[in-house]
């Protein structure tokens, strides 16, 4: 197995982790170490720090720093938005949407749904400039949106969830 070979089972093993998906949507808004990782999300630092490691080891997550902390050292890490995904294979790409998936729902369960919600589903025939016009103003917006994102309970922020998946299709025979 490659180098390349094993980085992409490591990638497709760590997404497919509901924890994991967590831990990448927290790392968005701002570096954090195991510590906090783990007050915000409820689990044990031994186990934030095996997640983290595993993300890292995946090439998920980049370790954006380190700080001295009570003796020792923390590092510090954070979710790089900007990653290339070019390399995953179809396989890795159906693993990560399944679980996104399960991660949409778990979030569904702490929605407001009396409040403004955007939701829109189909399967389109459309012209391929306008497919490639539409996707690169939605992949601005979700770069937006990762720019944007603030340390978990920032005073004056919303927690938030948005998901998008866009992708062809074959067409049926």
């Amino acid at each position: 197995m490659s180098l390349g070979d094993a980085r992409g089972t490591a990638s497709m093993r760590a997404t497919a982790h509901p924890v994991r998906l967590q831990i990448m949507s927290l790392l968005t808004g701002a570096p954090m170490t195991a510590a906090e990782v783990a007050r915000e999300l409820g689990l044990t630092h031994a186990n934030a720090s095996y997640h983290l490691r595993n993300l890292h080891s995946a090439g998920m997550i980049v370790v954006a720093g380190e700080e001295k902390i009570r003796g020792g050292v923390a590092k510090r890490y954070r979710y790089d938005a900007a990653r290339d995904r070019a390399s995953e294979t179809p396989e890795q790409k159906r693993a990560l949407f399944a679980a996104l998936g399960n991660e949409l729902v778990r979030r569904t369960a702490g929605g407001r749904f009396e409040a403004k919600i955007l939701l829109g589903d189909g399967e389109f025939w459309i012209d391929p400039e306008k497919w490639l016009d539409l996707r690169h103003r939605f992949k601005d917006l979700v770069a937006e949106l990762h720019e944007a994102a603030q340390p978990p309970r920032t005073p004056g922020t919303i927690r938030t969830s948005t998901t998008v998946a866009m992708f062809e299709m074959e067409s049926p025979a």
